[in-house]
């Protein structure tokens, strides 16, 4: 389940920052055409907490129309407990083939109450979930071990970066369940893949692909291939200056993403705030950070 490099497309607006279906369809699409193995609509690059339950639902309709049953469909749920169950409901009943389930709005428990937010939202469905480990909703090993008792739930994905909880979350899981599905759920996933493969967690979503699918493919077939020259050509070239650039402002893991989809002609549009469109300097070093990247695997 989930092999291959999976992708989570923008979500496009028009110049009054409603949604333009007709773009995300194209989008999804090319996503598909340029070898993603899966789809995950309307999540983090996706712009998930910017989006209406109702929105979400029509992204979910758009996106399933697109792939045409070419790769899995998943989508984002998540915000309050009340939201997180009825969105999760929601996919089940739209046809989406699992659910990427946000962590819980503004307010954080402890990891205890961090997996009763998982049992709640969960409850009644069947669809597929993966829980996403990150910000107010964070798993210790013991709770993390304690979501392979939940049916519905076949993964964890981190996006908090702390390698050594990760390892120990990994480990207690493992001792439990060798099908549990482990995800690095990082901003730009490929600086710490080869640290997150190691121990056990390969697969990862690549937001690179929504605007670069010639080099993300390319750096996942060369980590695959153990090609260490290619990796470390374009972490240098590309990947770590794209970091660098992206750490100057918050928000810029889509807002970056979204202009430089805009650069190589996507119809995307902006961002919805808080977000905040780069600077026209900002826009001009991620133009030569693209190059740079394309002339790396030309």
């Amino acid at each position: 389940m989930l092999e291959g490099l999976l992708a989570f497309p923008l979500t496009p607006f028009d110049a009054d920052l409603t949604l333009d279906l007709s773009a995300y369809a194209e989008g999804v699409d090319r996503h598909v055409e340029d070898g993603a193995s899966a789809v995950f609509l309307a999540c983090g690059t996706g712009e998930f907490s910017a989006l209406s339950g109702q929105e979400v639902l029509a992204l979910l309709a758009a996106g399933r129309d697109a792939a045409a049953g070419r790769v899995p469909v998943w989508v984002g749920a998540g915000g309050s407990a009340a939201d997180a169950r009825a969105g999760i409901r929601a996919a089940e009943s739209g046809g989406a083939d699992g659910v990427l389930l946000l962590p819980p709005y503004l307010t954080a428990g402890p990891p205890e109450g961090t997996l009763d937010y998982v049992r709640y939202a969960v409850a009644g469905s069947s669809v597929p979930v993966v829980v996403y480990h990150r910000g107010t909703g964070l798993f210790t090993p013991s709770t993390a071990a304690e979501l392979v008792d939940l049916p519905s739930v076949v993964g964890l994905k981190d996006g908090l970066g702390n390698v050594d909880l990760m390892t120990r979350i990994v480990s207690a899981v493992r001792a439990r369940s060798a099908a549990f599905l482990f995800f690095n759920g990082l901003p730009t996933a490929e600086v710490s893949a080869r640290a997150y493969a190691a121990i056990d967690v390969a697969r990862y979503s690549s937001a690179v692909h929504c605007f670069a699918p010639e080099i993300a493919m390319a750096f996942y077939t060369a980590l695959h291939d153990g090609d260490t020259a290619t990796t470390d050509r374009l972490l240098a070239d590309f990947y770590l200056p794209l970091v660098a650039l992206r750490d100057e402002t918050p928000g810029f893991a889509v807002s970056l993403v979204k202009a430089a989809a805009r650069q190589r002609g996507h119809r995307v549009g902006g961002v919805r705030p808080p977000l905040v469109e780069p600077r026209q300097d900002q826009l001009e070093r991620l133009d030569q950070i693209v190059t740079a990247g394309l002339k790396a695997v030309s």
